[in-house]
């Protein structure tokens, strides 16, 4: 079980970078829950499973050449760990910020949580810093 617990926390992530993320509902509970840590807006959120489609769609309006690297998984009992890096090119409006034509790449780490082979919770730590920094967007 847990080495199809990491392929499913291993597709949900390139699903991210594949911009599909309408094929992670077959096995994400409805109740999926996705806690940002930060969130694009500094902030420590938790996303229903339909926020959390938006937000990638969003994230590919104001990004192209998305790339998800897995760099290492681990896990134990109900739970994966993930970290990955991205990279990704600002060609779009991102939330508040204007394309900027700049490629940026970062990484975080993304834990998920499984109850009945359903993934039902995932929290995610990201460098957002990094992010914005290579995009020229930290002031």
């Amino acid at each position: 079980m847990t080495s199809n617990h990491k392929e499913t926390s291993k597709n949900l992530i390139e699903q991210w970078g594949d911009n599909t993320p309408h094929k992670a509902t077959s096995y994400l509970s409805p109740d999926y829950k996705n806690h940002q840590m930060p969130d694009a807006g500094s902030e420590t959120s938790c996303k229903t499973l339909q926020e959390w489609q938006k937000l990638v769609t969003d994230f590919h309006q104001g990004f192209s050449n998305v790339k998800m690297e897995i760099l290492l998984q681990v896990s134990e009992g109900d739970y994966v760990c993930t970290r990955w890096r991205v990279t990704a090119t600002h060609t779009g409006k991102f939330m508040q910020y204007e394309p900027t034509g700049k490629t940026s790449c970062w990484t975080g780490v993304h834990t998920d949580r499984y109850e009945n082979d359903k993934m039902v919770e995932s929290w995610v730590d990201w460098d957002k810093y990094t992010f914005l920094d290579q995009l020229g967007l930290t002031g």
